[in-house]
């Protein structure tokens, strides 16, 4: 598409825009004028569906009026409704409901898979992931590496980008593990990273790894919601995601599990609760734990069904757009947004973001300055700052129009 650096022509595209109706089904933060911020910051966290509320407030009316017989006789039943979401779950990352499950937060669940697929011995034992990946799965993996009296230094091989460069060529990854194959145990990644908005090709770096008798998992906060997936036909070992970014489900709210098929009868290790236990006998409390042969034999607990509810209503949002056109809106709006960001004569900013990216556009400032930041914020942005020197803007296809990327790039040009 040509673009041109108008106001009226992204008025002209949002006309276009298949999608437009479904700004208004969400909340947009308010300034103190009254008028919406330019909401940018999705990739952090999602803003909420106006049908929320009422999916909540049913879970809590029939708290209220029948008490425990909710978990039965609810209008959607708790003992059940974390089942409820899988059927969504399951298309928005491309596999079978057999293999999804809603469950806990994500750095737990991630703990949870490396309980199971890191199993190091004297001949594997190495792990791989990006250098600068999301802190918390650097502290997840090292604290396992620990747990199995093993050095970081010595087992963790993190990926870096090359000299002058800010995303890791597949090239490279390739030659990690064709040098070290036969000694890692497992690859870990971001599908996306949250740092660079770098999409890593998983489908290749899950076949590279198995080739050479590795496990494969990935991190999905920045995916899940965001790009194509396709777990089982890639086939992944494992993947993990939180569901209050891109999914839009509230702060805190519960993540997902995706374990292929193929692990599911296998005696992996894990880490037990009575909620993966076989359904049929969990309520005769035996005293061997026997799973359910599907993920959600890797739950422990029973789940929270007010969380449940809002990433419910939010997911029926997903089921109604597709997928498929909420990636082709949110193609075209990233590289309208790169198309204006190009546009601005100044060497304060660059963009560190590859084409091979989801929603999120990385800018990065130059002597790590965060005041520019702190002016866009002033002027009514709402996105995030990523330290040293990133700003990470992210239009989300849901409720982001092209006059809100125009918008942001306007209060940018004029403060550069």
């Amino acid at each position: 598409m040509n673009y041109n650096i108008s106001k009226d022509f992204a008025i002209l595209l949002d006309a276009k825009d298949s999608l437009k109706s479904y700004q208004k089904k969400f909340y947009f933060p308010l300034q103190k004028n009254g008028k919406k911020h330019i909401y940018l910051c999705g990739n952090s966290l999602g803003l909420q569906s106006k049908n929320t509320q009422d999916f909540i407030q049913q879970e809590l009316d029939d708290w209220k009026n029948l008490g425990v017989e909710g978990h039965l006789h609810a209008r959607n039943p708790w003992l059940p409704y974390h089942e409820f979401l899988s059927e969504s779950y399951s298309k928005i990352v491309g596999a079978k409901k057999s293999e999804v499950v809603a469950m806990n937060t994500l750095s737990v669940n991630l703990h949870l898979m490396m309980v199971s697929f890191y199993r190091p011995n004297k001949k594997r034992f190495k792990v791989v992931i990006e250098a600068d990946a999301f802190p918390s799965d650097i502290y997840a993996i090292e604290s396992h590496v620990k747990h199995h009296n093993l050095k970081p230094s010595e087992v963790i091989i993190k990926l870096k980008p090359r000299k002058d460069e800010f995303v890791i060529r597949l090239d490279d990854i390739k030659n990690i593990i064709y040098d070290s194959g036969e000694e890692i145990s497992l690859i870990i990644l971001g599908g996306v990273n949250y740092y660079t908005g770098q999409v890593f090709d998983m489908q290749e770096i899950t076949k590279l790894g198995h080739e050479q008798g590795v496990k494969v998992g990935f991190d999905l906060a920045h995916a899940v919601g965001n790009i194509s997936l396709s777990l089982h036909d890639w086939n992944v070992d494992f993947a993990v995601w939180c569901s209050y970014k891109y999914l839009n489900s509230g702060p805190g709210s519960v993540g997902g599990v995706f374990i292929h098929e193929k692990h599911h009868d296998s005696n992996l290790n894990r880490f037990a609760g009575w909620w993966g236990h076989d359904k049929l006998s969990r309520f005769e409390m035996p005293e061997k734990f026997n799973p359910i042969r599907t993920a959600e034999g890797w739950q422990l607990s029973n789940p929270p069904i007010l969380s449940l509810a809002a990433i419910r209503a939010s997911l029926l949002v997903f089921e109604e757009a597709g997928m498929d056109a909420l990636i082709d809106k949110s193609n075209k709006l990233t590289s309208y947004l790169v198309f204006l960001l190009e546009n601005i004569e100044s060497d304060r900013i660059s963009i560190i973001t590859p084409d091979k990216r989801g929603c999120q556009i990385s800018i990065r400032v130059k002597n790590s300055n965060k005041k520019l930041f702190d002016q866009i914020t002033l002027k009514g942005v709402i996105a995030d700052w990523r330290e040293p020197d990133v700003i990470r803007v992210a239009p989300v296809p849901l409720y982001n129009s092209y006059l809100d990327v125009y918008n942001f790039y306007k209060i940018l040009e004029e403060i550069l």
